[in-house]
């Protein structure tokens, strides 16, 4: 029994160095990569903070804390600009109102690029162009049939210019309707430039048409000029002044056709104008006639004589160089042949109805 204990406790206490040396390479082990780390960190970089609630050292400063780094406060992110110029297929898909600031921003480069700030500009004339030929058929539905329509427009298409030169979108109007004005007084003005007749002559009669209509409604009928006078309030003379020099504004085409027809068996206008120097055909008849019958009682010199001198238009001396006698013998035929035509054309004679 001695022995057996005697032999144990040598085997536990030769077993206890053997643990100890164990725990010790164990705990070298664990803190071998501890040991490399702190190796490996850099120099200028500073210790790790201590744990909250652990206990200061005894000898030497306090420790405390690394501060964070303060960050810098962030900037705000500048967006590139852009130097592209958007294209014109990119302009022409832009809202109107979206245009402006191209538009602006062209007229107001320096130097100014006077080609890209037309391309903006027809681009914007392009766009207001139907306004534009609204308003100018709305305008011919009040003028005479002379004026044309592409005439209109035309006048209208400078009004759209001088207005996109002059819009200014910060005052808070649509460009629709500050164009609309200036295109409507654009043709205006075209039309007062090219007419003859005093714009106080228009607005009379104006008023004259006007109330000449109002007349028509209410009676049924044409109204009589004292119903015309006593409407406008005036007096018959000078109705009758106004009435004669408004019509001075009236003005037609003699290329226009005479009706409504559009085929070619419709006359123009022209075609029927009277000819104040042609000759009357029916005057004319009536007077061959007429000298006809005067001049079967005459004999061939006398009759000669009478139709050379009234209806050719000769002279009595080349009247005689034709019948080979003197000026005043021819004088003298015509002196007799004259006294009796009258005596012929006399109203107490007879002779007529024979």
């Amino acid at each position: 029994m001695s022995k057996s204990k005697s032999a144990s406790a040598a085997g536990k206490k030769s077993a206890r160095p053997q643990t100890r040396r164990a725990e010790k390479a164990t705990h070298s082990a664990k803190s071998a990569p501890a040991k490399r780390a702190a190796s490996a960190r850099p120099i200028d970089e500073p210790p790790p903070a201590l744990p909250r609630g652990a206990l200061k050292p005894s000898k030497g400063p306090a420790i405390s804390p690394p501060s964070a780094p303060e960050e810098a406060p962030a900037k705000k992110a500048v967006k590139p600009r852009s130097d592209r110029r958007i294209s014109l297929d990119e302009l022409r898909a832009l809202n109107v109102d979206d245009m402006w600031p191209h538009y602006r921003a062209a007229a107001s480069q320096r130097p100014r690029d006077e080609e890209w700030l037309e391309k903006i500009r027809n681009v914007l004339m392009e766009l207001h162009y139907p306004l534009v030929k609204h308003i100018a058929e709305r305008l011919l539905q009040t003028l005479p049939k002379s004026i044309e329509l592409d005439d209109l427009v035309s006048a209208g298409l400078f009004g759209l210019m001088d207005a996109i030169r002059g819009f200014d979108p910060d005052r808070g109007i649509k460009f629709k309707t500050y164009c609309t004005t200036r295109i409507r007084g654009s043709i205006l003005d075209q039309l007062r430039s090219q007419d003859w007749v005093p714009r106080l002559v228009r607005l009379k009669a104006g008023r004259i048409e006007k109330a000449l209509q109002r007349l028509q409604g209410e009676y049924g009928r044409e109204p009589t000029h004292a119903e015309l006078a006593n409407a406008l309030r005036m007096e018959h003379g000078e109705l009758a002044e106004e009435i004669s020099s408004s019509r001075a504004k009236t003005m037609f085409s003699l290329s226009d056709r005479w009706d409504d027809r559009d085929d070619d068996n419709s006359m123009e206008k022209v075609e029927i104008v009277e000819d104040q120097k042609a000759v009357d055909p029916i005057a004319e008849l009536n007077r061959r006639d007429v000298m006809l019958y005067i001049t079967k009682s005459l004999t061939h010199k006398e009759r000669f004589i009478i139709e050379q001198y009234y209806h050719v238009g000769h002279t009595m001396r080349e009247i005689g160089e034709m019948l080979a006698l003197t000026e005043s013998r021819v004088c003298q035929i015509h002196s007799n042949v004259m006294s009796r035509l009258k005596g012929l054309l006399t109203p107490s004679s007879n002779s007529l109805e024979a």
